[in-house]
């Protein structure tokens, strides 16, 4: 009989599977990416949905109470990864559109599949999951700052208010609600939030599947684009741990809590933020797409590399 711990245990097996096949059938018949493409907001929101009735949300006091957590949290996710991202896009200086899908993925923390790979690197992911609503909050607040910082006035000329507040509404404000709602009924049924755990990594598998699919040939076709591009990426995952271990001694966060923080940092909003560039006029969107799907693909491959050496060599017991 299929056990949901057995189907989390094998699902890093799922997700490499699901990412192979996505990168295959888009290359090889571009219309199977077309046709999925119209998906992706939709399986996306059924994500966060199933990941939003695991998260605490009406008991917060764990979160809200460990202050120093909280401040590790936000300096590193909202101080020093902005730092660190603007360092890094001086050194390899981008064009406005290419900036611009750079800024959307690394200056929005992980909302979502960051608790997976938490609870896969021995960190602790119950105070990641409470503190997602903060995250969530805090990002939404800051990222128009960010935009405005990093690209000045060609940020209001290629960014439509419009689409975001749309694609916000319906990728966190309707799963979240009715994340809620599914909470208040468990009082009554628990039966109801066990259903939604078997949801999370099926159809994790099936974001990557139709992201991959329909976004690879975008990758291909900005061959240039991509390779400018991955040396901020791979800079960005190897330092985010050490700075967020730095962190973590400044604030003296013990090992499970400060492994949580390495994952945050180097964990991002990829696929929320995916459908907010495709909201952009065509040929931005096109280059801001194939500048996302890269950084989702890069970041999959460092998540299974930080699994491994997070709590073995940067923040062992």
């Amino acid at each position: 009989m299929l056990r949901l711990e057995s189907v989390e245990k094998n699902q890093i097996g799922v997700y490499a599977a699901a990412l192979i096949l996505g990168a295959v059938m888009g290359l090889l018949s571009p219309a199977i990416g077309m046709f999925v493409e119209p998906a992706i907001s939709f399986m996306i929101a059924i994500l966060l949905f199933s990941m939003f009735c695991q998260i605490p949300f009406l008991k917060l006091r764990e979160a809200l109470s460990n202050g120093r957590f909280i401040g590790a949290l936000l300096l590193v996710n909202f101080v020093l990864t902005p730092v660190l991202v603007y360092i890094l896009t001086l050194v390899f200086p981008q064009p406005a559109p290419v900036l611009l899908g750079v800024c959307l993925v690394l200056l929005t923390p992980c909302i979502d599949y960051v608790i997976v790979f938490t609870q896969l690197g021995k960190g602790n992911e119950r105070l990641i999951l409470a503190s997602t609503p903060i995250l969530f909050v805090v990002q939404v607040i800051m990222l128009p700052f960010y935009l405005w910082l990093f690209l000045g006035s060609e940020a209001a000329e290629m960014v439509q208010v419009g689409p975001f507040v749309e694609a916000f509404i319906f990728l966190i404000i309707v799963p979240l609600l009715l994340a809620l709602a599914a909470q208040f009924w468990a009082k009554k049924s628990a039966k109801s939030l066990q259903l939604t755990a078997w949801l999370p990594v099926p159809f994790m598998a099936i974001v990557l599947f139709v992201v991959i699919a329909s976004q690879i040939g975008r990758v291909y076709e900005d061959l240039s684009v991509i390779i400018a591009v991955i040396p901020i990426y791979v800079l960005f995952h190897i330092m985010t741990p050490f700075i967020s271990r730095a962190t973590s001694a400044f604030f003296r966060i013990g090992p499970k809590d400060g492994r949580a923080l390495i994952f945050s940092a180097g964990t991002r909003n990829s696929l929320v933020v995916l459908p907010l560039a495709l909201t952009l006029p065509e040929e931005m969107a096109t280059i801001a797409a194939a500048v996302i799907v890269t950084q989702t693909v890069i970041e999959l491959i460092a998540e299974l590399v930080y699994i491994r050496i997070v709590p073995n060599l940067i923040y062992r017991d």
